[in-house]
């Protein structure tokens, strides 16, 4: 079955099914017990069981589709949670950072990163497609990328704000300004320290594309697969839709490998196994060297 990025423990199921209660027989419709004595069950034979051929396992089945995650919950949230925004963006101003007739742009509860915001289409019918197939609409996929630009330069404008401070590439540029040099002398450039991608098994039932700065430095990254979900090819680029129908990006079993995949570091290459612990400790290091360039 297709992985989300959360643990499958997080996801709140719906409780199964209650068992049908027996048809009512009347008196006059009992069928009479037969008066032969059942015969005993034949006794177990151990070495004939072990040995016998077991079940296969189960085929790995397509990703679930959005829709029939809407009533699902990860970590306290609806998986449907994102459609307040789309429906009701202006009663939410602390959390949306821009609205069009055909977006709306907010930012992430989780981030994992210094900056994260997801930009959300707005078309009813697009917005429970997976990106997959939602993509393949090209006039949609063309409205995202252009709408998607605007939010990586205000996810670019953020960073800056943020990070800038330390960056060596900007001291220079104002101490060129100091001594009254323009031409020639540009800051660090931000916007290409910013991803824009959906997850190849998006956690919520609504369609999102990520706008996220590439530092993964953030509390809100607590295990292996939020990381992986953006460090191995589980994040696809929107600049990559549509793909082609043979991309191995579309199967599941390459995408749940994926997000199991050994921790690597995202700007130096060192791998960690499975020592997410670690590799968390080392990011905090890589996050000081990266904001100063």
């Amino acid at each position: 079955m297709a992985e989300p990025a959360e643990n499958p423990s997080d996801i709140t199921q719906p409780d199964p099914p209650e068992p049908p209660l027996p048809s009512s027989t009347s008196a006059h419709d009992a069928t009479p017990k037969s008066a032969s004595t059942p015969h005993p069950p034949a006794p177990r034979n151990a070495f004939t069981e072990l040995m016998s051929p077991k079940p296969s396992a189960p085929i790995s089945q397509a990703p679930q589709s959005m829709a029939s995650k809407a009533s699902q919950v990860i970590r306290g949230t609806f998986r449907g949670a994102l459609l307040e925004y789309i429906l009701h963006p202006e009663e939410h101003p602390s959390v949306v950072l821009r609205t069009t007739p055909h977006t709306v742009l907010i930012r992430d509860a989780f981030p994992k990163a210094t900056v994260h915001l997801l930009l959300l289409p707005r078309s009813p019918a697009h917005y429970v497609l997976h990106p997959h197939d939602a993509f393949e609409d090209a006039e949609f996929l063309a409205t995202m990328r252009a709408e998607a630009e605007v939010a990586r330069g205000l996810a670019a404008k953020e960073l800056e704000r943020r990070v800038g401070a330390w960056s060596e590439t900007n001291r220079k540029r104002e101490e060129a300004k100091g001594r009254g040099v323009e031409e020639g002398v540009s800051g660090r450039d931000y916007g290409r320290e910013v991803r824009v991608g959906v997850h190849a098994h998006p956690s919520m039932a609504h369609l999102h594309v990520h706008v996220v700065s590439r530092d993964m430095h953030s509390e809100k990254m607590k295990h292996r697969k939020h990381y992986n979900s953006f460090n191995t090819p589980f994040f696809v680029p929107l600049a990559d839709y549509p793909l082609a129908e043979n991309d191995v990006r579309r199967k599941t079993g390459f995408q749940n490998a994926n997000l199991g995949k050994e921790l690597v570091c995202w700007r130096c290459g060192e791998g960690f196994g499975n020592r997410f612990a670690e590799l968390k400790r080392h990011l905090e290091g890589e996050f000081e060297k990266w904001r100063a360039e």
